[in-house]
């Protein structure tokens, strides 16, 4: 626990992917198994269990300092593991004791009861400095943010092993935590795992957000075009006996859509975005929310939210590996065998007619959600002649989402961020005018600069008006400009209303409040 401790920090205060790549390979020389694959697991954000629960940190604490006193620090520091890390009290009557590895500490942890749970976690803070009970309470919520992405890491691992991040990639998906096998394949000590009899995901192709000059060179005679869908992108394995719907990070999601898994009829590894389509009419997204949270759907839920995938690019095809044949070529043979296996659960994503710019924006216009259009989130550019390459190759393939909504919103409350912006009022509460009160419509946190964040900080400093533990109320007097993709009914807004992926456009220093956007208007685009 102590050198995952020393690397947290190192990685932490460390800035630079290169410095940072360096860090974690050293580490993985350096320690031994399985403490290093459960590092790993960690950094990567693949645990997939709390140690312990957020709540019992908040009890230890305030059952050893004062309630007031951590109300007062854990306001001003905005993070929890953090404020509990350094406000925890020195034992100076225990005899300190070395700590356990990583795995001794999981294994620990994963056997105990919730009484015992307490008793271990209390005896290791005690045991403990500051910096190790950081990375002990942000290891047992998952609460990690040290700056490595999990494709970054699979690429250092790759680095440090020699090997193609392909086939890093590809062996990633098919294994579990401590990574035994994966780390002795990297260092030559065994040979490549084999997942070839298992069902497993297959890291995905991505598309570069589109620019004018980009746009400008799509031509019909190199490039297909098709729908972009305001759905979730999906992969689905179906492989002997075992069908897997995946997420597009690698995520199982089989549990929460047994209709389609239990009705696949081939063998293959198919690309697709995953709706809710009745009556031949595709859902908007916030119908497909009603099924992403339900780990065990009802059937009369699945018949009242009917799932639904449109695929547009195959991987494999029973035996056959179709990732180095051409974007055109796939494609036929996913038509060809989802016409030869019809259910009315899956369907084919037809390309789209153009003959030149003039009709390919045209096209795009099309999808605007204030012309009706909730469904289709834009287009979708691929080349003809692509290969299905995982990651983001440059210049296959490209997403030209139309333009966002906006709307002029006051801020309501603020909230300290997290990592890196735990000293900051970053999150931000919003709401339009309905008639003299201002009802919340959504939260957003990204969208501004980072001197824009400075100054949002220091106006909630200077503007707070309520505290409610680390939210601040802040004077209605300052409106944002947010931009969004669609809007939804939602029962847990007094608006009666939610947006989708809302973000801060624009700081508008110099309009009034009373100059903001009414609900009314917002309601219009439902």
């Amino acid at each position: 626990m102590k050198a995952f401790s020393e690397l947290l920090g190192r990685l932490y205060f460390t800035s630079g992917n290169h410095a940072k790549a360096k860090i974690i390979q050293d580490y993985l020389a350096a320690t031994p198994d399985p403490d290093r694959g459960w590092a790993l697991a960690a950094i990567a954000g693949e645990l997939q269990f709390d140690l312990f629960k957020r709540k019992l940190i908040k009890e230890l604490i305030v059952a050893r300092v004062d309630p007031y006193l951590f109300d007062l620090s854990y306001d001003y520091v905005g993070e929890l593991s953090e404020t509990v890390a350094h406000l925890w009290p020195s034992a100076d009557k225990v005899v300190k004791k070395p700590l356990p590895g990583l795995a001794d500490l999981v294994d620990s942890f994963s056997s105990a009861n919730k009484q015992d749970i307490a008793a271990l976690l209390s005896t290791l803070l005690d045991n403990m400095n500051a910096p190790e009970r950081w990375a002990l309470l942000k290891l047992g919520t998952r609460g990690l943010r040290v700056g490595v992405s999990a494709r970054f890491l699979k690429k250092i691992l790759a680095d440090y092993g020699n090997k193609d991040i392909a086939a890093v990639e590809k062996i990633w998906h098919g294994i579990e935590p401590p990574y035994t096998d994966l780390l002795h394949w990297l260092e030559n000590k065994k040979e490549q795992p084999d997942f070839s009899d298992k069902a497993v995901f297959y890291p995905v192709m991505l598309a570069h957000p589109i620019d004018s000059a980009n746009v400008e060179s799509i031509h019909p005679d190199d490039w297909l075009a098709e729908w972009k869908y305001d759905g979730i992108r999906v992969q689905l394995v179906s492989h002997h006996d075992a069908t897997v719907l995946f997420s597009r990070s690698g995520d199982d999601i089989s549990h929460s859509f047994p209709d389609i898994v239990h009705c696949c009829p081939f063998k293959a590894v198919l690309d697709g975005e995953l709706l809710i389509k009745r009556d031949q009419q595709i859902a908007p997204f916030n119908d497909l929310q009603q099924r992403l949270n339900k780990k065990k759907p009802s059937k009369k839920h699945q018949q009242d939210y009917p799932a639904h995938i449109i695929f547009y690019d195959a991987l494999k095809i029973e035996t056959t590996d179709l990732s180095q044949q051409t974007l055109v070529e796939r494609q036929a043979q996913l038509a060809s065998l989802l016409q030869q296996n019809h259910d009315p659960r899956f369907s084919f994503s037809e390309s789209l007619s153009f003959a030149n710019l003039e009709a390919l924006t045209a096209l795009r216009k099309q999808a605007d959600s204030r012309t009706g259009n909730h469904v289709i989130e834009g287009l979708m550019l691929k080349r003809k002649r692509s290969l299905y390459v995982p990651g983001r190759p440059k210049g296959q393939w490209y997403k030209w989402k139309r333009d966002p909504l906006v709307v002029d919103a006051v801020m309501m409350y603020a909230q300290r961020g997290h990592g890196k912006r735990s000293s900051f009022y970053s999150d931000y509460t919003f709401g339009l005018w309905q008639e003299d009160q201002i009802l919340p419509i959504g939260k957003a946190y990204s969208g501004f600069t980072d001197a824009e964040l400075k100054q949002l900080d220091r106006w909630v400093r200077e503007n707070t008006i309520g505290r409610f533990g680390p939210v601040r109320e802040v004077d209605k007097a300052l409106v944002l400009e947010v931009a969004f993709d669609s809007v939804h009914p939602s029962s847990r807004h007094k608006s009666g209303v939610a947006l989708r992926f809302p973000r801060i456009h624009r700081i508008r220093w110099d309009k009034p409040s009373s100059e903001a956007d009414v609900l009314s208007t917002l309601k219009k685009y439902l």
